[in-house]
């Protein structure tokens, strides 16, 4: 089972239409979007977060009811729920601006034993590093994780807005990243971190690095692959990352697999389609394909 932690959150995607802006509530989250789509992709999941007791913290229960295996999402009286207010391009490309000022997504609960337990790996998210209580929590669950032997997974989604100072905010991720054993950049993000890092430090992780349209790479213990993705016309790349990312986790949610190239270049030739349909309608969540779709891409391919 993959068990993510971290962010639920709504996304408020823009748009407009008659000279009217309007905004379209879309649940999300990267850990939880990643949690949704592994689901669908025939993996085991389950999610754990808090939200606010509001109107957005409710709605974002009744979401997940279903669209993961187990959810432990707990309502806090005190904290609002976490809103990203998202802008596409003519590209279906996205920016983000977040509105989470004393809010509910880095103020987490404690994991209950049986569904640590059951998870062979965690997944963790990142928006929590920006406030130190977060910060705190992911590295003690991370090392929680690693203790009893379970894989202990890493998205950067570096978000520069959220943090004072981005040397700080590097340091952070860099403390998190030398927990994890399956960590996954943005080709941007690597320009932040360095390649040099990447391959130095970085050297005995199993480094994801998703290359949007041009497919994505991989990198273990010296070996690496290059894996192209499918042609397609964009509508909304939310989420599309976190889509792929659960393509990954998918494929590694096998303690007997070996971590042979042939093994990673199909694992991540599945994830690459994953995140390519994902982007054919709105939202990170509502258009994700299902498993039977993704195969049947591969097989047209």
């Amino acid at each position: 089972m993959i068990l993510c932690v971290g962010e639920i959150l709504a996304d408020m995607i823009g748009s407009e239409k008659g000279g009217v802006f309007t905004y379209e509530r879309k649940a999300g989250g990267a850990p939880f979007n990643v949690a949704c789509a592994a689901k669908r992709f025939g993996a085991e999941s389950a999610f754990a977060g808090c939200v606010g007791d509001d109107a957005i913290g409710r709605f974002l229960e009744r979401f997940a009811d279903g669209r993961v295996d187990r959810s432990y999402i707990v309502r806090s009286a005190e904290w609002n729920t976490t809103l990203a207010f998202v802008e596409l391009d003519q590209n279906g490309e996205r920016s983000f601006s977040f509105y989470r000022k004393h809010t509910a997504d880095y103020r987490l609960p404690e994991i209950p034993e049986d569904l640590f337990a059951a998870a062979n790996i965690v997944h963790i998210g990142s928006l929590m590093l920006s406030e130190r209580c977060g910060e705190e929590y992911a590295e003690n669950l991370a090392r929680r994780a690693r203790n009893a032997g379970k894989l202990v997974s890493f998205d950067v989604n570096f978000r520069s807005d959220i943090f004072r100072n981005r040397e700080e905010a590097v340091q952070k991720y860099r403390n998190m990243l030398s927990l994890a054993d399956v960590v996954k950049f943005s080709e941007d993000e690597t320009e932040i971190f360095t390649r040099k890092y990447l391959e130095e430090e970085l050297s005995d992780r199993l480094v994801c690095v998703s290359l949007g349209g041009s497919g994505s790479e991989w990198r273990y213990r010296g070996r690496s692959g290059k894996v192209p993705s499918v042609s397609v016309k964009p509508v909304d790349t939310t989420g599309a990352g976190d889509a792929f990312y659960a393509g990954v986790l998918t494929g590694l949610d096998n303690p007997q697999a070996q971590w042979t190239d042939e093994f990673l270049n199909e694992t991540f030739r599945f994830a690459n389609v994953c995140g390519a349909l994902n982007t054919l309608g709105r939202g990170a969540i509502d258009c994700l394909p299902d498993r039977d779709e993704v195969e049947a891409v591969l097989k047209a391919l």
